[in-house]
């Protein structure tokens, strides 16, 4: 029995010596030392032995633990320098090596027109409000003062979802809420998305961005209007600008105009921008409809107001000379780095 301890141990420390693999290692030590292992099987026997050949026997048998035990504990120390090592190697940063650019995005051009237009409302003592865009009929016509089968819906056919229910046209529903909940002085402007069954082509889209204006207080005049949207334009387009107002008509405000912008390019000459008119049409304004203002519960006798819209893809095409709405929503990167 003396032997094959001594055989034991020469032969697991022979095998440690061969070891390169964390699982092997484990798997000797199951094999010498384990419950069912070599070492135990030995130690079975111990009772066939004399009572003189046990102490002997049992002393060497804890020694050939021991000292497998050590070198086991050795082995797997090697291995895991020698593991961590390979990952150093494998897995090290060369910190002279330049970095790796991230590329960043550009912010698109209406976001940048857009910003501008809220910062120069802001600035005249506006408040932005939003709205729904999946709307109810009413808001969206009755309320404006366009009943049904009123002309005026021929030139805004929309999306609708039920009799009642429709995607927004423009951003007048918001107006109309905000005079429904909060009575005047009202300044406010609703920038956002509205929907028209248009087909797609250079100037038009089924989907594109209104920002109107709002104004409701005692003694609010047509002159406020103009004053308000001369200092727009000339924030907008610089202190050269030059506005005129034209005669309209809207269905929700009296008197109505649309607005020009003396063309940047040409300075009124005419030229290919303004397409020989001198002029660039930029929005539609007007006073508040007397009628509007009683649908919302406001008096129309002891208030007055007015109202502006212009069309956002129409400002940002003029301020960069773009030429087709389209590019606004096709994601062409080389299109949106320009801005």
């Amino acid at each position: 029995m003396k032997e094959q301890l001594e055989n034991i141990r020469k032969a697991a420390l022979n095998a440690l010596n061969e070891l390169n693999i964390q699982q092997d290692l484990e798997n000797l030590r199951v094999k010498v030392l384990g419950k069912k292992g070599e070492l135990t099987a030995i130690l079975k026997q111990m009772g066939t032995l004399s009572a003189e050949e046990r102490p002997v026997i049992g002393q060497l048998a804890n020694e050939v633990r021991t000292t497998i035990e050590k070198a086991i504990e050795e082995k797997q120390a090697e291995l895991k320098a020698k593991e961590t090592e390979r990952k150093l190697q494998e897995e090290k940063i060369d910190v002279t090596l330049p970095g790796k650019r991230h590329i960043l995005g550009y912010k698109h051009p209406l976001s940048i027109v857009l910003d501008e237009i809220k910062e120069i409302f802001i600035g005249m003592g506006f408040n932005i409000v939003d709205g729904p865009e999946i709307e109810y009929d009413y808001y969206n016509f009755e309320a404006l003062n366009i009943p049904k089968n009123h002309p005026a819906r021929d030139t805004q056919d929309t999306f609708y979802i039920t009799e009642n229910i429709l995607l927004r046209t423009q951003t007048s529903p918001v107006q109309v809420r905000v005079m429904e909940k909060q009575k005047p002085p009202i300044r406010i402007i609703s920038p956002g998305r509205v929907y028209r069954s248009d087909a797609i082509d250079a100037t038009h889209s089924p989907l594109f961005h209104q920002i109107e204006g709002l104004v409701v207080d005692e003694g609010i005049t047509f002159a406020d209007l103009k004053g308000t949207l001369e200092t727009f334009i000339k924030r907008l387009y610089g202190e050269n600008s030059v506005i005129r107002f034209r005669p309209h008509h809207f269905p929700f405000t009296e008197p109505s105009a649309e607005v020009d912008v003396q063309c940047f390019s040409c300075k009124g000459e005419g030229c290919r921008l303004c397409k020989g008119e001198g002029w660039i049409e930029i929005l539609g304004c007007g006073m508040v409809h007397p009628k509007v203002l009683s649908n919302c519960g406001i008096d129309p006798e002891k208030y007055s107001g007015f109202a502006l819209g212009l069309g956002l893809e129409r400002v940002a095409m003029r301020r960069y000379n773009i030429d087709d709405l389209r590019l606004f929503y096709e994601n062409d990167v080389r299109f949106l780095s320009q801005f």
